[in-house]
């Protein structure tokens, strides 16, 4: 975590992040932090879902294979489902990181989104919960190229952030699709 800090401080002091950016780069460093050390702990919300792994953290950078190598080397993530164009996936236990390279219109790099996987993925009972709330889920499910039989949600957590809810789909769940289909 001393790591993450120092290196967003020099690049504040290097004027490639923004006071804002730091302080969210700040905050999310020390939200991720968090739930990692809570992994396994027993408290959860009565009513809410049941975090059991940082599925995966995506990035918008400048340059994604200058991203993939720094990850790659440094912290000896593996490199898969690299395009060759923009964007690739470095993997680390049950996590990633996704590294892809940021629109045009984007002025500097910045944390696209992050996701949680949660226990006990049910699409319709995820999505009531999230609706009875008023968080205005969108459905993704990863595409052609994703997972097998993994679905998610996004929504806007209170400070606006993309938090995306995911979850592996299972029989009976109405997007479960049987191997080889």
């Amino acid at each position: 975590m001393e790591n993450i800090i120092a290196q967003l401080l020099q690049a504040f002091e290097n004027g490639k992040l923004s006071r804002r950016q730091l302080i969210q780069s700040l905050a999310l460093a020390a939200t991720t932090s968090s739930a990692i050390a809570m992994e396994g702990a027993p408290v959860q919300a009565a009513s809410g879902f049941k975090t059991i792994a940082l599925d995966h953290i995506s990035y918008q950078v400048a340059n994604y294979k200058t991203t993939r190598d720094f990850y790659a080397n440094l912290m000896g993530m593996t490199i898969s489902g690299d395009n060759g164009t923009n964007q690739c996936e470095l993997h680390f236990g049950d996590s990633m990181v996704i590294a892809r390279n940021r629109p045009a219109t984007v002025k500097s790099s910045r944390v696209d989104h992050i996701a949680y996987r949660i226990d006990d993925w049910n699409t319709n009972r995820v999505k009531a919960e999230l609706e009875r709330r008023q968080l205005k889920p969108r459905l993704d499910t990863g595409g052609p190229a994703g997972p097998p039989n993994y679905a998610s949600f996004h929504v806007q957590d209170p400070d606006g952030f993309d938090l995306q809810i995911s979850g592996v789909v299972k029989p009976g769940d109405s997007l479960y699709k049987k191997s080889g289909a």
